[in-house]
């Protein structure tokens, strides 16, 4: 009887594998193609940004330059004063990636573990901020940002984004999968919130912390129209917002592609190395956030 059973489940087995062996090479195939359309784009950024002038105006496109050059960094590096433009950008990702991390870390904690009066009601208004467009919020942004004397200041480009509602939506998740029983043992144990905040659950979180600094990292250092309204003294200007001015200046750029090439690249490079850094953890994170 067992012998008979059997039979088929080989049978299925033997007709199942060569769908297998057939449909993996092909997803693989569709999966590069599709990496190589989304990438192509930054690949000739950064390509582009070490050629010479007349390779980047030939015809046909030239894809490897036959000569790799520096020149497009050095024009820019004379023409731009880039260490500060990069500085200020620096300055400000990091101060809203910080905030944020800390910020939403609390309220989701708040959110997740604690009961009081209202927390359905403050949740319905995070989710209520997430529906709402960001480039709504621009007008009462720098109207409040000029009463309070924070024009051309680095608090007006930091302040507003000091935390978001995405952020505190994520770890709002995330902490939901922590053991309440591992809570309530540590407060039976006499820890404060405080302590229990600190030094058992951010601890826990560190998945879902990198999936919100790389997140909130991207946005701030990209961010162009807030810096751009926010900002009138050139000194204070980041590193979008410098290259866009420097673009739209022909006593400045004069039409030179591979300079702006070359700023793009330096644009995007801080951003592909905090992703590299945190690519493990970021991973683990969307793949358990929301899960409980």
């Amino acid at each position: 009887m067992s012998a008979t059973s059997s039979a088929p489940v080989k049978n299925l087995d033997k007709g199942s594998r060569p769908k297998r062996s057939v449909t993996r090479p092909l997803v693989y195939v569709l999966l590069s193609l599709g990496l190589l359309v989304m990438s192509a784009p930054f690949l000739w950024m950064g390509i582009s940004a070490f050629k010479t002038q007349s390779e980047l105006s030939a015809s046909p496109p030239v894809w490897i330059p036959t000569e790799w050059t520096l020149t497009n960094f050095r024009q820019l590096l004379d023409k731009l004063d880039l260490p500060l433009y990069f500085m200020n950008s620096v300055i400000v990702a990091v101060l809203v990636t910080v905030s944020n991390l800390v910020f939403c870390s609390m309220l989701g904690y708040a959110l997740a573990k604690l009961n009081f009066v209202g927390r359905n009601k403050i949740f319905g208004l995070v989710l209520g901020a997430l529906m709402v467009p960001g480039n709504l919020m621009l007008l009462p942004l720098f109207v409040l940002m000029s009463k309070l004397q924070l024009i051309d200041s680095y608090a007006g480009l930091v302040l507003p984004f000091a935390a978001g509602a995405f952020g505190v939506f994520l770890m709002r998740q995330f902490m939901q999968s922590i053991p309440d029983e591992l809570l309530e043992a540590a407060r039976m144990d006499g820890a404060s919130e405080w302590y229990i905040f600190w030094r058992i659950v951010m601890p826990l979180v560190k998945p879902a912390l990198a999936t919100l600094s790389i997140f909130t990292f991207l946005g701030s250092w990209n961010n162009f129209v807030w810096p751009l309204i926010a900002t009138n003294d050139p000194e204070k200007y980041t590193l979008p917002v410098a290259l866009a001015t420097f673009a739209t200046d022909p006593n400045k750029a004069g039409g030179s592609n591979g300079m702006l090439m070359a700023g793009a690249f330096l644009i995007v490079l801080p951003v592909l190395v905090v992703f590299i850094a945190l690519q493990r953890h970021f991973t683990q994170g969307i793949a358990t956030a929301g899960m409980k």
